[in-house]
């Protein structure tokens, strides 16, 4: 029985097998991940677990943290530290991160926060050459949605908050080469969501 401070989301059992995958790979070099977004804390305790040569730094608005810690009280690993407090659109906490992960939170976030988070993640990452950033969910492509369902989604988002919204990968992927991300991967999903991948580029010397 889960404890009452402790939320659970059944999406997050569903997806975190699939994320994993890509972030095996993709962070395999990493050693220190700040998670952006961390939610119910679910993500943070099952990729920790599968990848114990990583730091796995939960992070997220003032009113999840609770729930976060929960999580991570009761799984007790050992390279999750406390979750931290972080507004995109604030200023960002002193973390030595090599990477960076959110899911589910683009479309949640308005458009000032999404560039928020490529801003961000360009300056926390700025002098680690392969820094990696890793988002996970649902985007449009040449400004069409990519199934009836994200179109649907995507309308339930706009009727409860006219400024959230599934993204344009076009849009995004801009964002991110400003901030000096150059894509690597676009992994598709299962539920019509994709993992994509951006990495500072290395240069001879580095």
């Amino acid at each position: 029985m889960e404890r009452p401070d402790k939320p659970h989301s059944p999406a997050c059992d569903r997806n975190r097998d699939p994320i994993l995958h890509v972030l095996r790979e993709h962070f395999a070099g990493a050693r220190h991940v700040l998670e952006i977004g961390s939610g119910t804390g679910q993500h943070a305790v099952h990729f920790a677990a599968d990848l114990p040569w990583l730091v796995w730094q939960a992070s997220d608005r003032p009113e999840h943290l609770a729930g976060i810690q929960a999580w991570l009280d009761d799984a007790a690993l050992a390279n999750t530290p406390a979750a931290l407090e972080l507004d995109v659109t604030g200023e960002w906490p002193d973390v030595a991160a090599d990477a960076v992960f959110t899911a589910n939170t683009l479309h949640i976030m308005d458009r000032a926060a999404v560039q928020a988070f490529f801003a961000g993640c360009g300056r926390l990452l700025a002098d680690v050459p392969g820094g990696t950033v890793v988002a996970y969910g649902p985007f449009n492509y040449g400004g069409r949605h990519t199934s009836a369902s994200n179109r649907d989604f995507d309308a339930w988002l706009k009727a409860r908050d006219p400024r959230s919204g599934i993204r344009d990968f076009e849009w995004v992927n801009a964002l991110a080469g400003a901030a000096g991300l150059q894509g690597v991967a676009d992994v598709a999903m299962p539920a019509n969501n994709r993992c994509l991948v951006w990495r500072l580029p290395i240069t001879p010397g580095d």
